[in-house]
């Protein structure tokens, strides 16, 4: 496997496996969540709010700078009164999509797989 042996250091910290820097940019309860509904469109922050019931604000805002911090979301502000947010992927947004297309898959058989 590519990668598989390799010590790599993101953001200060040091991983030893690709597998746990991966996780660590994409993993959790949200980020995949977040990402996979921006696939297809823009959102805005309360749309995604409502879109991943019952996400609190707060965690949405940590996850949402997360992601943008390593590149994987563009968060576009408007200049007007009330301001205005729009969230989309970025092209390294686009590069997970695949990975989240087969979990998905996977997901959708993985009760046939037992």
């Amino acid at each position: 496997m590519e990668n598989e042996n390799c010590t790599m250091t993101y953001h200060n910290i040091t991983y030893k496996c690709s597998i746990a820097l991966a996780l660590s940019i994409i993993g959790g309860k949200w980020k995949p969540l977040i990402l996979w509904h921006l696939k297809d469109s823009v959102f805005r922050f309360g749309e995604l709010k409502r879109t991943l019931d019952p996400i609190t604000q707060k965690m949405l805002t940590k996850q949402l700078r997360e992601l943008e911090s390593d590149g994987l979301i563009f968060r576009n502000m408007y200049v007007q009164i009330p301001p205005k947010v729009e969230y989309s992927l970025t092209e390294k947004g686009l590069t997970v999509l695949p990975i989240l297309e087969m979990i998905s898959k996977w997901g959708a058989n993985f009760c046939n797989l037992v």
